[in-house]
C-alpha cells in the first residue's frame, strides 16, 4: 500500500492551485463583481446560483448546497477519491506528490506498477489474439451471435486467450522478475514444482478497469461447449481451455479487489457524462449486451453480492442505483442480500430500487426481445427500496392478526436500524408504525436519533445563538474562515481555552494554525481539517452567510472576540479562586489575602458589568 500523503505538502497544494482554473477548465465560469458564477454542475438549473471566490478559494452552490475547495471539486465532479484528486491536482501544476513511506512502502509501489503494466500489455495481447489467432474465428462468431459489433468489441477491449499452457507467459514474461509478476497478479498460476502456466486459456477476455481507467484484473468466459470441445479436438487432444468454470474471474491480487471494483463503470462514466442512475446487473455479457442496444449505465459485480463499498462507490457517481434481477427465486434471494448489504449506506439523497425480469430472461435476453425503450421504462419504474423492504417482510407474515403485524415490527427492527439515523430513516420507521397499526411515535426509538445524538460529538451545537442564529463561538470560526487574516488580531488566543463553551478548542486551534499561515484561503483550511469531525462543521461554516458589511466585519470579530475573552478571564479568576480557598487562610501571604478580596469582588458584581455574556 502507498504511503500517506504528508499534510504539509496537501497544505502547500493548496496555496499552489487556483480554484478558479481547475473549475473554469471544467465548467465554464463568468465573472461577477469579485466572483465568478456558473450554473451549477451537480444540479439542473437555470438561473446560476454556483459561485467561486478566489479570494476565499473556496466554492459554493446556494441552490443545491454543494460546496468545497479545488480538491473536493474535482472529487465530487472527476467522482475520484481524496488520493486521486491531489495526484491530478499535483500534476496540474508541476509538483510530484511525496509519500511518507518506508522501503516496504516503496517496493510495493514498485511492484503494483509493473502489475499495472503488465495487466495493459496483457489487454494488448488479447485484443491482437481476437483479430489474428487460426481459433479465435469461433470467439468472433460467438460474439456476432450475441449481437456484439465490432465497436462495441472495442469500447469494452474485449479480447481472446487463445487455447495452451503459456502463450502469455512467453510473451509477456521476458524474464524471471516478470513471469513472478505475472504469478503476482494473477495472470500466471505457479504449480507444486514452481513452474507457471497461463491462468487464462481459450476463453474470451474482459478486461476490468478501475475508476482511473488501469486495467486491474480480467474475467474470461468459455465459448459455447461445442465450440470448446471443437478446439480441444482440432488441437489434437486434451486442451486447458475446455474445462473450468463458466466465467473465471482474476483471483485477489495487490491491485484487484472484487468486493470493491464494478465491471463496466470505467465505461459508463466515459460514454456519459452526467450520470444520474446505475444498473447493477450480473454478469460482464449483461452490460455489453446492453450497451450494444445503447444502455450504458450498467455495471456488474465480479462473482461476488453486491458489497456496501461497491454501494459506496456507485452512490459516489450518481443518486440513484438499480438492482436487476431474474424474477425466480433465486434473484429474489440475490436482491433481498442486495438490500441488506446497501442498509448501511442509504440516506436521504441516495435511492436504491429493485427491477425484477420474467422469470427466465436476463437482461441480454431482454433488450433483445423487448428492445431499448421498453428496457429503459421499466428501469425508470423499478421498484422503490421501502416498497421491496416491507413487501418482502409482510409477505412472510399474517398482516390480518396482531401477531403477525407484531412480528412483522420484529422483523424490520434490526434491519431499521441499521439504516443511517435522518430523514430517510424516520420515514421508513412511520411507515412500518402504519402498517403495524401502531399509534404515531410508538416506534420513536427506532429513529436513531437520540443515540446518535449521544454518540456523535458536535464540536460546536447552538448556544446562546446571536442574530445570525450562531453562537458566539461558531461565529467567530465563521468570520475567520471566510476571513483568516483576522486571527492576527488577537494576542493571546490560548486564554480562550477557558471557555466553557461547546467548540473552543477548536476555535484556539483554527486561530493559532492562521496566525502561522497567515496567508492561506479559506480552502486552505478546509483541506487541513479534511476528514475530521471538526472538518465537517468547518465545511458547513464555511458557507454561512454573515450578511456583513465590509467595514464591520473586524468591529463584529472584535467584539464576540472580547464577549469570550471576558469569559475565559472570569473562568480564569474563578479556578485562582478555588485554589486560594482550597487552602487554610491563615496560610496566605498578605498578596494572596488582597487577591482573595479582589476575586470575591469581582465575583460580586452584576452579571454583564465585567462583559460577561
Amino acid at each position: 500500500m502507498a504511503g500517506r500523503i504528508p499534510q504539509q505538502f496537501i497544505d502547500d497544494l493548496m496555496q499552489r492551485v487556483d480554484i478558479v482554473e481547475v473549475i473554469d477548465s471544467r465548467v465554464p465560469l463568468k465573472k461577477a463583481g469579485r466572483e465568478y458564477t456558473a450554473c451549477c454542475p451537480f444540479h439542473n438549473e437555470k438561473t446560476p446560483s454556483f459561485t467561486v471566490s478566489p479570494s476565499k478559494q473556496f466554492f459554493h452552490c446556494f441552490g443545491c448546497g454543494a460546496h468545497g475547495t479545488a480538491l473536493g471539486f474535482l472529487m465530487d465532479y472527476e467522482h475520484l477519491d481524496f488520493v486521486e484528486a491531489v495526484e491530478e491536482l499535483a500534476r496540474s501544476v508541476g509538483l510530484e506528490v511525496p509519500r511518507e513511506a518506508g522501503r516496504g512502502d516503496d517496493t510495493q509501489r514498485s511492484q503494483n506498477t509493473l502489475l499495472y503494466e503488465l495487466h495493459m500489455e496483457a489487454a494488448r495481447y488479447f485484443q491482437r489474439m481476437l483479430r489474428e489467432h487460426p481459433r479465435a474465428a469461433s470467439a468472433v462468431e460467438y460474439l456476432k451471435g450475441r449481437g456484439l459489433s465490432g465497436e462495441i468489441a472495442r469500447d469494452f477491449g474485449l479480447g481472446y486467450a487463445p487455447p495452451g499452457w503459456d502463450n502469455l507467459l512467453n510473451t509477456l514474461g521476458r524474464d524471471p522478475a516478470r513471469r513472478r509478476a505475472l504469478a503476482a497478479g494473477g495472470l500466471a498460476i505457479q504449480k507444486d514444482n514452481g513452474e507457471l502456466y497461463d491462468r487464462f486459456r481459450d476463453r474470451i477476455m474482459f478486461p476490468i478497469h478501475d475508476r482511473r481507467g488501469r486495467i486491474i484484473g480480467f474475467g474470461g468466459r468459455v465459448l459455447e461447449e461445442d465450440d470448446a470441445q471443437g478446439s480441444a479436438n482440432a488441437a489434437g487432444g486434451r486442451m486447458p481451455g475446455a474445462a473450468g468454470p463458466k466465467y473465471l474471474n482474476s483471483p485477489e491480487t495487490p491491485i484487484f479487489h472484487k468486493g470493491r471494483e464494478l465491471y463496466g463503470l470505467f465505461e459508463a462514466r466515459k460514454q456519459v457524462r452526467q450520470l444520474d442512475r446505475l444498473l447493477v446487473v450480473e454478469g460482464y455479457m449483461d452490460v455489453v449486451a446492453l450497451a450494444q442496444f445503447g444502455v450504458r449505465n450498467a455495471v456488474a459485480t465480479l462473482g461476488t453480492a453486491t458489497t456496501s463499498e461497491h454501494l459506496e462507490q456507485l452512490f459516489r457517481v450518481v443518486p440513484e442505483v438499480v438492482f436487476c434481477f431474474d424474477g425466480d427465486r433465486a434473484g429474489l434471494q440475490a436482491a433481498w442480500r442486495a438490500l441488506e448489504n446497501a442498509l448501511p449506506v442509504l440516506r436521504e439523497g441516495r435511492e436504491a430500487r429493485f427491477l425484477f425480469l420474467p422469470e427466465g430472461e436476463d437482461p441480454d435476453s431482454f433488450i433483445r426481445k423487448e428492445g431499448a425503450e421498453i428496457f429503459r421504462e421499466r428501469a425508470a419504474n423499478a421498484i422503490p427500496f421501502s416498497d421491496f423492504f416491507f413487501e418482502h417482510l409482510a409477505g412472510a407474515v399474517d398482516m390480518d392478526s396482531i401477531d403477525g403485524r407484531a412480528r412483522l415490527v420484529e422483523k424490520a427492527k434490526p434491519l431499521l436500524t441499521q439504516l443511517q439515523p435522518g430523514i430517510f430513516r424516520r420515514m421508513m420507521v412511520h411507515q412500518l408504525e402504519r402498517l403495524a397499526a401502531l399509534p404515531a411515535g410508538e416506534l420513536a426509538g427506532l429513529t436513531g436519533e437520540d443515540g446518535a445524538t449521544a454518540r456523535a460529538p458536535r464540536a460546536m451545537p447552538p448556544d446562546r445563538a446571536g442574530r445570525d442564529g450562531l453562537s458566539p463561538v461558531r461565529h467567530l470560526v465563521a468570520l475567520l474562515l471566510q476571513h483568516p487574516e483576522l486571527a492576527s488580531r488577537l494576542d493571546n488566543p490560548d486564554l480562550l481555552r477557558r471557555v466553557r463553551r461547546p467548540g473552543a478548542d477548536l476555535l484556539v486551534e483554527l486561530i493559532e494554525y492562521l496566525q502561522v499561515n497567515p496567508h492561506v484561503t479559506t480552502g486552505g483550511v478546509l483541506e487541513h481539517w479534511r476528514g475530521s469531525e471538526a472538518g465537517r462543521h468547518l465545511a458547513r461554516l464555511a458557507t454561512q452567510r454573515l450578511d456583513l458589511d465590509q467595514n464591520r466585519i473586524e468591529h463584529e470579530f472584535d467584539a464576540y472576540a472580547e464577549l469570550l475573552l471576558q469569559e475565559a478571564r472570569r473562568e480564569q479568576a474563578a479556578a485562582r479562586l478555588r485554589y486560594l480557598e482550597s487552602r487554610r487562610p491563615s496560610e496566605w501571604s498578605e498578596a494572596e489575602r488582597q487577591e482573595h478580596m479582589e476575586l470575591i469582588q469581582g465575583f460580586k458584581r452584576p452579571p454583564g458589568s465585567r462583559g460577561e455574556g
